[in-house]
């Protein structure tokens, strides 16, 4: 199940200095505590949920499920009969609780230079609480799926929150997605409203959002779906002083012409109905089990699918991977660069922080952005120490050097994180020696959509890393190798499979079909190598100008 050393030769170590400094436990220790949490999760988990509020304790198993369809339905459940409520044990529980109020939650970043705010836990409460309320309002209440299309900006966080806060469902739909893959998970999920803004840039480029989503609701209508309601954040048209109820400070590049289509029967200003709501707002308590929100795979193995996470189990794991992950200390100041419309800005910028209590960094714009020294300039000003990246922005970043990561200072950094998809060893050579001075472990986290929350991961001084490898399960995780048919294969997949597979033909490929997230598109390589036009859903693809490219240079096969 585990390694009972280091993997070979080739793995490093976490320096001296960080080992003294470190909550992880030793080598030894992680086995120890990984064999509890496999053979006593109820023990091992009931450990880290005495760390939460529950309203009712539960009272069947702590872990329940089948997975096998020839026993019977397929199942999951976590602490079955417990109630609490994910906003208030993010955000109550450490205002009032942990005396956390005054804390920052966020450090906001936006696209241009210069455009920053800073939101302490209590403010946060206050405008999750305010906005709970409209979404009462409007009619919004337990169970009810709430879209939401947004840039990365705070109202994005109060937004899902004050869904969980009501036990509404969120779902997020990245905000680089088009009108009709927006039309498509609003229509799935069944949404009753649609948060959205006005628009955004993402570098130089000006993105009209709420343009984009009034064609989305569009073809919701001619699909004989209606959303009745839009809230509408204004981010870019806002005036000189930031309206009430805003927690993003007027943008230093605002467009105040920006075209923003408006239907009265239909849209309402977020500024306008937050203005007049109390800052105080009951939770409402669910069930372990109650969904919590709905998000959708990138498409990178077919087409789009929502995958629903609950409320005990999400909060339980993403709260104990963060902080073991990114050996979490109360003085840390944590930058996780994805955007909160992927699984891993749900977890790891959203729910995972809160839920321990910790100071991020919420940043808005691209890491080439006004230039190539942007996020090196961030980490020293916010005096970063835990920074979370993916291997898509490493390799972009290694092509101009390490001039532009030296001449920022870096001593804040602690741990590097990579996520979204497999690091190369150049790539994480480069991150670990230039970024990180050799002197900052590196967590190489493997999980997906569905998991949640890291499944493969290092542990920073307890385990070695292992550059391009993910290497250790997290507590609780068994891997295991299936065929087919979904058994499970015992012995090494080297005595059936040779080390070496000769391909039977080489294509050149200029560049690959991926989402925007990075992952490459496999399934649409496989339709291009037997040379199907038919590729089904490709709403997610980054750049479509891509796929004709690989049919024109298509070598011939038998095919």
């Amino acid at each position: 199940m585990i390694p009972d050393k280091a993997p070979g030769e080739d793995v490093l170590h976490a320096s001296g200095d960080f080992k003294k400094e470190a909550h992880i436990p030793s080598f030894e220790k992680y086995k120890e505590l990984y064999i509890k949490s496999v053979e006593s999760p109820e023990e091992f988990w009931g450990d880290v949920a005495k760390d939460f509020f529950w309203k009712t304790k539960y009272t069947g198993k702590f872990l329940d499920y089948n997975f096998d369809v020839t026993k019977g339905e397929i199942f999951v459940k976590c602490m079955e009969g417990a109630t609490t409520n994910i906003c208030y044990n993010v955000l109550d529980r450490n205002v009032h609780e942990r005396k956390l109020g005054d804390k920052v939650a966020f450090y906001w970043e936006g696209n241009e230079p210069g455009d920053e705010k800073t939101v302490t836990y209590r403010e946060l409460l206050q405008q999750v609480c305010k906005f709970a309320n409209v979404l009462k309002s409007q009619g919004v209440k337990k169970g009810d799926r709430v879209s939401i299309y947004m840039p990365m900006v705070v109202e994005l966080v109060v937004a899902m929150l004050a869904c969980a806060r009501i036990g509404a469902v969120h779902s997020i739909v990245f905000a680089g997605f088009s009108a009709e893959s927006l039309c498509e998970r609003i229509m799935d999920s069944q949404c009753c409203i649609l948060i959205t803004a006005d628009g955004f840039y993402r570098g130089d480029k000006l993105i009209n959002l709420k343009l984009i989503a009034d064609e989305a609701l569009q073809k919701c209508r001619d699909k004989s779906f209606t959303v009745e309601k839009c809230i509408v954040l204004k981010h870019l048209t806002k005036e000189d002083e930031a309206p009430p109820g805003s927690l993003s400070p007027p943008a230093k590049r605002a467009c105040p012409d920006l075209q923003v289509p408006w239907n009265p029967e239909v849209d309402m200003c977020w500024h306008s109905l937050i203005g007049g709501e109390s800052e105080e707002c009951e939770p409402v308590w669910c069930d372990s089990e109650d969904p919590l929100f709905i998000l959708y795979t990138s498409g990178s193995t077919g087409k789009p699918k929502g995958v629903l996470h609950t409320v005990s189990g999400y909060m339980l794991y993403t709260a104990a991977t963060f902080k073991m992950v990114f050996d979490y200390h109360s003085d840390d100041v944590y930058w996780c660069t994805a955007d909160i419309g992927w699984i891993t800005g749900h977890s790891y910028i959203t729910y995972g922080p809160l839920a321990n209590g910790a100071t991020s960094v919420l940043f808005e714009g691209l890491p080439t952005y006004p230039d190539v020294s942007r996020m090196w300039e961030i980490v020293d000003k916010y005096h970063v120490s835990k920074f979370y990246t993916a291997p898509t922005a490493i390799r972009l970043l290694m092509k101009y050097g390490s001039e532009p990561v030296q001449k920022y200072k870096r001593t804040s950094l602690k741990i590097l994180g990579t996520v979204g998809e497999p690091i190369n060893p150049e790539a994480w050579q480069w991150y670990y020696s230039v970024v990180g001075e050799k002197r900052c472990p590196v967590v190489d986290t493997f999980w997906q959509t569905e998991t949640g929350g890291h499944v493969m991961t290092p542990l920073p001084a307890a385990t070695p890393m292992k550059p391009g490898s993910a290497t250790f399960p997290f507590f609780g995780v068994v891997p295991a190798i299936l065929n087919e048919s979904g058994e499970e294969l015992e012995g090494p997949m080297r005595e059936k499979i040779g080390a070496i597979a000769t391909p039977d033909y080489i294509q050149n490929a200029p560049s690959l079909p991926k989402t925007r997230s990075g992952k490459i598109m496999r399934r649409v390589l496989r339709k291009i190598a037997c040379n199907e036009r038919d590729l089904g859903d490709v709403s997610t693809l980054a750049d479509s100008s891509v796929i004709e490219q690989l049919f024109e240079s298509r070598c011939c096969t038998a095919v």
